[in-house]
């Protein structure tokens, strides 16, 4: 199935780092792939969610090398779109990313981004790393595989 038909039956997706940088720096492998869930999203026909980690890692390279102007395309796509919910870290998430490391083996961070789309009833989560395929409790998207 491809990933527009997958999209079909989504009303809320959770945005891991990558399809954001993939997004906003118009990488040439994936830009192509992403770009339709952030016209939907644009357009009102799609919601997506966020966490902070997506945030923090999506800023460090603009950080690293003081491309603020980077930093600040994400912050407005992340942070300041009324289509994206930047949804918080609290107990609760702790517990279940707690939860989901430890029946997954997964990594921390993986752990809390999928803690935080099955908090935030996301219907999927677009990621660019198979590993977490192997979590049952959402439908994982993966752009290399589609």
């Amino acid at each position: 199935m491809s990933l527009s038909e997958q999209l079909e039956s989504i009303q809320q997706i959770f945005l891991d780092t990558a399809p954001v940088i993939y997004f906003v720096e118009k990488n040439p492998d994936f830009f192509e792939k992403v770009q339709p869930i952030f016209l939907k999203l644009d357009e009102d026909r799609l919601n997506a969610v966020v966490s902070p980690i997506t945030l923090a890692e999506c800023l460090v390279l603009p950080y690293k090398s003081s491309n603020l102007e980077v930093a600040q395309l994400f912050s407005d796509l992340l942070v300041n779109n009324e289509n994206v919910l930047f949804y918080p870290i609290d107990e609760i998430t702790a517990e279940k990313a707690a939860d989901l490391r430890a029946r997954y083996n997964l990594t921390l961070t993986g752990s809390f981004q999928l803690a935080v789309a099955i908090q935030s009833n996301c219907d999927a989560f677009l990621t660019n790393d198979s590993e977490l395929k192997k979590v049952t409790e959402i439908k994982i998207i993966v752009l290399s595989d589609n």
